[in-house]
């Protein structure tokens, strides 16, 4: 009986012990190369290195969303193979896609794909210079009306229509990242993809994550156009300051295609950085259709979705830079 008792007493005083251990918690910070460019993941007061996880991830992501892997499914579909079962995540962007295209009234459409190829910007290299009647052959497979998601299958009512979410995947791929942080309850982190970004919490003592927006007219600046102070926010920017091109008779190319006309020149809109205080993928996909709606027509929409703020740095009638700012006030 005293044997017995004493078992018992040790499991017991196991168990104790094991459920009061102090797990040390740590701060980490992740970087490294993703999706064609760079990432630093900052997250606080963890008990756990995720890289392999964020590996994991961004493995699936790519596998499912990427236009530049052959093997994937975004790539198999693009080449004609509808028979493909898409995952949660295609399902999710696509959704997301479709809102935010009827939303822009069609300036953000992730069917420019053969547009972004042939001015040179996409996996498939182009020569960039573009005919009318070249650019008028494309048009007529431009469109995300044409594309349909039904029983995790896509279908198109044009087969040459290419499918290229690159333009809100960055911002969604931070989002699955943020979800997981959450379901591994880190309260404070920065996550940051290409320049995208998503904030939760606060840095150490309580301070806020502070980033800055590059400077469009001088990105060497090493000041920035700004800095902000994020709390709870999603931040996409997009600006055609950095991919572009121009032709020997200096004529520019930027990466941003309009889908209303196929054109690929520049706006009066040098930057935009968009912000919510949901989720990145919103912010990503705005930022891309506000470069290709123009500074007017960007403003406008603001005027219209109180809820979405930015800051849209664009060039008067006398070339002059100027600023229309809505990012939240204190």
């Amino acid at each position: 009986m005293k044997t017995k008792i004493t078992v018992i007493f040790i499991i017991f005083l196991a168990i104790f012990l094991g459920c009061n251990r102090n797990v040390e918690k740590k701060d980490f910070v992740l970087q490294g190369d993703v999706f064609g460019t760079t990432y630093k993941i900052t997250y606080l007061n963890a008990s756990k290195n995720y890289q392999k996880s964020l590996d994991s991830l961004f493995l699936a992501f790519n596998q499912s969303l990427s236009t530049y892997i052959p093997t994937s499914d975004i790539s198999k579909i693009n080449d004609g193979d509808l028979t493909i079962d898409v995952d949660d995540f295609f399902v999710e962007v696509f959704e997301k896609s479709k809102r935010i295209h009827q939303e822009t009234d069609g300036f953000f459409d992730p069917t420019v794909g053969n547009l972004v190829n042939a001015y040179g910007f996409g996996p498939e290299k182009g020569n960039f210079t573009l005919s009318d009647s070249l650019i008028n052959e494309f048009m007529k497979d431009i469109g995300f009306e044409k594309v349909s998601l039904k029983d995790r299958k896509i279908n198109k009512e044009n087969p040459n229509v290419f499918l290229d979410f690159n333009s809100i995947a960055k911002g969604f791929a931070i989002d699955i990242i943020a979800r997981f942080f959450d379901s591994k309850k880190v309260d404070n982190y920065l996550i940051e993809i290409g320049g995208e970004i998503r904030s939760k919490g606060s840095k150490k003592d309580n301070k806020p994550w502070v980033i800055q927006i590059v400077n469009p007219a001088n990105i060497q600046d090493e000041n920035g156009f700004t800095i902000l102070k994020l709390a709870d926010i999603s931040m996409a920017t997009s600006g055609n300051y950095r991919k572009y091109r121009v032709t020997d008779d200096g004529k520019k190319y930027v990466h941003t295609i309009n889908p209303k006309t196929g054109l690929a020149t520049e706006s009066n809109l040098l930057s935009a950085s968009v912000f919510t205080k949901t989720n990145c993928a919103d912010a990503d996909a705005y930022a891309t259709a506000f470069m290709a709606m123009g500074f007017e027509k960007s403003k406008q929409f603001l005027e219209k979705n109180l809820d979405i703020k930015a800051i849209l740095i664009y060039t008067d009638e006398f070339k002059n830079i100027q600023v229309f700012d809505t990012f939240y006030k204190d």
